[in-house]
């Protein structure tokens, strides 16, 4: 099973950025998608973002891993 993860865009430079969620940040690609911004949310795997999202629907994902992580 593959697991992508929502993560806020900070900062970005060319086709990468630095993302977060809660305490965790990584460097990523970004190159799959266009108009990505600082403030977006994606869903990131493999170093990578692969989906644009809502915020609305990145706090619920989060939310519910968080839930199955307990």
């Amino acid at each position: 099973m593959c697991l992508g993860i929502p993560m806020k865009v900070v900062s970005k430079k060319g086709d990468k950025a630095e993302v977060r969620s809660d305490k965790t940040a990584r460097q990523i690609g970004i190159g799959l998608l266009k108009d990505i911004r600082v403030g977006d949310y994606v869903i990131v795997h493999a170093g990578f973002a692969i989906e644009k999202v809502d915020e609305k629907r990145a706090k619920e994902t989060l939310d519910i891993i968080k839930e199955i992580s307990l």
